[in-house]
This record gives structure tokens, C-alpha cells and sequence, in this order.
């Protein structure tokens, strides 16, 4: 008896960071190869045009999921007036607003405000609410912000689902520092999400160490084992152009994840594995 596929979502974040990221997740959208993507409306290549290229691959029958991806943290800037803590008129870095959030030193009525204001930003830029909610460097998982963060999702965009970054139960076998901070900070996200009545999808993978020597397609096979229908793959493809360099760390292996998605090697692995891209009609991380 053959198994059914299991459908899930692999989501290209970080769409108007740069004109290469861009460009390079609308080729694999149009490709069929990934069906979400987030979008990061406090970047600065997240303009009308941008959004207007992105609009047009879902004019006819929809292709990708378009979620918001609430950003945070360095080097961009608040959308919002006054917002605090900030430095020098941008975000805190990670580290440094990771640590204010566990302390709880934010102010509670500055994230509601900067994140509904991002989120307003979303529904004038496409002109309706954003399918899925999620946080650039997951910092929407961070005490205090996830707060406000679930607050403003459920008000705003409440037929939206957000994501949670805890893996499924077999992954957590597998050594990884980082996705295990995830897995802890996506416990009280997750309980709170359910009190609030706001969904989640089941579960999450995508995390590795961010180095020049990785090789993302024995990468990429690891997340596939133990993941569940409706499960969501993060990814961050895109070509390097100065405008990226200028922003953000992650480069070259940016390429290294587009060539692999581009390839025929990612649909061959996701068979293999008995896993398919969801519809990106889905209502929520459990139905992609």
C-alpha cells in the first residue's frame, strides 16, 4: 500500500531585503519550487514595485503563500514613531534585544504599535492581509515580543496562522544548538498561541550553521525525516548583489540554497522522503 505524500510548506523568507533576494525567490515561486514566502515590508527593497512582482505571480491561480515578516532588529529601521529601544534611529541587534526581551526591559505598547504598524504597511502594500505571520531571526518567539507579536495577529490578520519553530519529535534527536533554543522559546509561543485561538504549523526545520563550507543539499535531506504534513521548511534563497552585502551577513549561501532548490536534485529528494509542496491555499500550518 503506497503512503500518502506528506504536504508541507517551504518558505523562502526575507523577501525585499535586496533586489537579487527578490528576484531569486520569484524564480523559484514561478518554478513551483517553493509555495511561501515572507515578506520584510521594514527593508528597504520592499517597495511598489517589488510588491507589485510579487502580486502578479498570484494574479491568476495562487502560487505561493505571502506571510509577514515582522523584523525587529538590525541594521533596519522602525516603521513607527519613537519606538524604544533603539539605537541610532534603527532596531537593537539580536543578541542585544534577545537579552532585553528575557529581562523584559521592552515596552509592551512600542512592539503592539511597530508591529500592527508593519502589518498596516502589509494589507496597503497587497491590499489584504498577509496569509501567515512570522519574525525575521525569530525574534516574534522572544518573551514580551511574542506578547504583542500574537496580540496584533490575532486582531489584525485573524484568519492568519503563525509560525512556531519547535521541531517534531524525531528531529529533536539530532544535535543542533540553535534549533534547540528554537524548540525552547517555541513552547510557551505555542501555548499561548492556542489560548488565543490563533494556529501554528505542527512543526518546523530549516536551521543550520551558517558557514561557508555547508552543504545545503546533505543539509536539506536532514530536515525531511519525522517532519509532518503541514510541517514548514524555512529557506533563504536569493542572489548576492551589493545591496545584500550592505544588510546582511548571509551571502553566498543564499546562492548555495537557490541553486539546490533550482535544481532537479530538490523535487527528487522530496519523493524520496514521500514529501510534497502544499497548496498554498492553505488556512493554516496544519493544512498546507
Amino acid at each position: 500500500m503506497r503512503t500518502a505524500l506528506r504536504r508541507i510548506w517551504l518558505c523562502a523568507d526575507d523577501y525585499g531585503i535586496s533586489p537579487g533576494v527578490n528576484a531569486g525567490i520569484r524564480e523559484l515561486i514561478v518554478r513551483g519550487r517553493i509555495n511561501a514566502t515572507s515578506v520584510m515590508v521594514a527593508a528597504p527593497y520592499f517597495n511598489k514595485d517589488e510588491v507589485a512582482a510579487l502580486d502578479t505571480l498570484n494574479s491568476g491561480k495562487k502560487r505561493a503563500a505571502v506571510g509577514l515578516h515582522v523584523t525587529l532588529t538590525a541594521p533596519f529601521k522602525p516603521l513607527s514613531a519613537n519606538f524604544v529601544p533603539a539605537r541610532e534611529g534603527r532596531f537593537l541587534p539580536l543578541n542585544n534585544m534577545l537579552r532585553a526581551a528575557a529581562t523584559r526591559r521592552l515596552k509592551s505598547e512600542a512592539l503592539v504599535i511597530e508591529i500592527a504598524t508593519q502589518l498596516r504597511t502589509f494589507i496597503e502594500a497587497f491590499g489584504q492581509p498577509p496569509d501567515f505571520l512570522d519574525g525575521h531571526q525569530h525574534v516574534h518567539l522572544f518573551p514580551q515580543v511574542r506578547d504583542a507579536f500574537l496580540q496584533v495577529a490575532a486582531r489584525g490578520a485573524p484568519d492568519a496562522w503563525v509560525r512556531q519553530c519547535g521541531r517534531s519529535r524525531p528531529s529533536r534527536r539530532v544535535p543542533d544548538r540553535k534549533a534547540l533554543t528554537l524548540d525552547i522559546l517555541s513552547i510557551g509561543f505555542r501555548r499561548k498561541a492556542k489560548r488565543m485561538g490563533v494556529p501554528t504549523n505542527p512543526a518546523f526545520a530549516g536551521t543550520y550553521a551558517f558557514n561557508a563550507k555547508a552543504n545545503f543539499a546533505k543539509i536539506f535531506r536532514s530536515f525531511l525525516p519525522g517532519l509532518p504534513d503541514g510541517g514548514l521548511i524555512m529557506c533563504h534563497p536569493g542572489f548576492v548583489d551589493p545591496e545584500l552585502r550592505a544588510l546582511d551577513s548571509l551571502t553566498m549561501l543564499r546562492q548555495h540554497e537557490f541553486a539546490f532548490f533550482n535544481s532537479n536534485a530538490c523535487p527528487e529528494l522530496l519523493a524520496e522522503h514521500g514529501v510534497a509542496l502544499g497548496p498554498p491555499t492553505g488556512k493554516n500550518g496544519g493544512g498546507a
